[in-house]
């Protein structure tokens, strides 16, 4: 006896959901990776008062999924295993990773899911965060250390945003 139409669409539909829920798992997984990656291999200029973390290029993609915020922060964890500012980096940071990655997310979702402005909310979140972070452990003004957090972070996602944005005209990698 064959199944009916109705069963073969839902068994099909179910089928569709559970490889859109291990692509979406494959891709945080990735990305929390790359993140992570990165952090570790510019270790040198990723941490401090003076950072440029070069693993900030990959924040824009948010805009495009919602679940890499997850990514996000996962890889906040393991790129930050090695700092030197033990819980406030392994806690407080990727909470605020988390926290920034859905407000890019939701700001840039008006705006067709655009990049730069979620790179830019995502770079507002962040420097304030680390400079609140710096401010309770060294005591430096947040006003000394947040004019360069925010440049830094906003260069660094603009620099993502525009590799998003090129890459996007060949290949939806969100989509994959």
């Amino acid at each position: 006896m064959s199944p009916t139409r109705s069963a073969t669409y839902k068994t099909r539909s179910r089928e569709a959901k559970k490889l859109k829920k291990t692509k979406n798992i494959a891709l945080l997984a990735i990305y929390a990776a790359l993140y992570a990656a990165l952090v570790y291999i510019f270790a040198s200029i990723s941490f401090y008062a003076l950072q440029f973390r070069i693993a900030g290029v990959l924040r824009p993609g948010i805009a495009k999924k919602w679940i890499l915020a997850v990514g996000y922060a996962i890889g906040v964890v393991i790129g930050n295993i090695f700092s030197p500012f033990g819980v406030y980096d392994l806690l407080f940071m990727p909470l605020m990773s988390l926290l920034a990655g859905f407000a890019g997310y939701l700001a840039a979702k008006p705006f067709k899911q655009n990049y730069f402005v979620a790179g830019a909310v995502i770079a507002t979140i962040i420097p304030i965060s680390v400079s609140w972070m710096l401010s309770q452990l060294f005591g430096d003004p947040m006003l000394a250390t947040l004019p360069y957090l925010l440049i830094a972070e906003q260069t660094v996602c603009l620099i993502g945003a525009v590799a998003f944005k090129l890459i996007e005209t060949r290949f939806k990698w969100w989509q994959a």
